[in-house]
């Protein structure tokens, strides 16, 4: 059983991080514990892949901005650790899948566009960057993060409007690569990344360093 807190779990050579914090918001604690358990998915030796996903209705809502708002001192640092969140998951040495369960909102979109492959959940459940109708604009990396990722058609709409896209327009804008019902999301993501997982770690790296390495620095400070 699943504690209340974001934690780690393996299948076979399939580590699953699974957010169930309720809407699974980022704040600085959060953030730091997911830089925890990457250090233990990292230091896997052998065939390895990494799949993400919340619980119950969300994946994650994004930014704890009542945090955020009586933190502010610690603001900076937290968005800063964050951003490196995204840039070492953008460059794991391995194959990596957002298993979108539910709700995705602003940080939460952010996180699963750093991933590799995209599955939602067919029936419900928004993706959605909502800085505009919160009055808060993205970040240059942000941006970045998204145009390396995603269409830039989808980007614009998304930035723009602050559109919610549900898993059928998601799939058709090219935002996510697969839906799935919303028991088999979770297995979905997991089935595909083990078949990945024995392919070469090292190759994988290089790939995503070619194809996105000034983006990786530029969001892990290195």
């Amino acid at each position: 059983m699943l504690s209340d807190m974001t934690e780690l779990t393996w299948q076979g050579d399939v580590a699953i991080i699974t957010m169930a914090q309720g809407e699974n918001r980022f704040d600085l604690e959060e953030t730091m514990r997911w830089h925890a358990l990457l250090d233990e998915v990292e230091s896997h030796e052998g065939p390895l892949a990494l799949v993400t996903t919340g619980s119950d209705r969300f994946y994650s809502n994004g930014l704890n901005l009542d945090w955020l708002m009586a933190n502010q001192p610690e603001a900076g640092h937290m968005l800063r650790e964050l951003h490196r969140v995204w840039g070492r998951i953008l460059g794991l040495g391995c194959i990596t899948v957002a298993a979108i369960n539910g709700h995705c909102f602003g940080a939460g979109a952010l996180l699963s566009s750093s991933h590799d492959r995209l599955v939602m959940r067919s029936d419900r459940g928004y993706w959605c960057m909502p800085e505009l109708d919160l009055g808060l604009p993205v970040s240059e990396k942000m941006a970045a993060l998204l145009q390396a990722r995603l269409p830039r058609t989808a980007i614009h709409r998304a930035l723009m409007t602050a559109h919610r896209y549900t898993g059928a327009e998601a799939l058709a804008a090219g935002i996510v690569d697969e839906l799935a019902e919303a028991d088999a999301v979770l297995s979905t993501a997991v089935d595909w990344a083990a078949a990945i997982a024995p392919k070469s770690r090292e190759v994988i790296a290089e790939h995503k360093r070619i194809l996105y390495g000034d983006l990786i620095a530029s969001l892990t400070g290195r």
